[in-house]
């Protein structure tokens, strides 16, 4: 294991593993922010649902 780190800065490595996990982070928290139920900060949207119930079709002339 010694080894791998005379092939890598482990400065630069590790500076690297937290900007990528911080973006992954950033993706997933807007991921669920356009999700209905995990946005924690506008809550729920609950569409405008329709007032009457839908009749059943007449039955057809001949």
């Amino acid at each position: 294991m010694w080894r791998l780190w005379l092939l890598f800065d482990p400065r630069r490595v590790l500076v690297a593993l937290s900007v990528f996990l911080f973006v992954l982070a950033l993706l997933i928290h807007f991921i669920l922010l356009s999700t209905d139920r995990f946005n924690w900060l506008e809550g729920p949207h609950h569409g405008a649902t329709a007032a009457t119930q839908m009749a059943p079709l007449p039955p057809a002339a001949k």
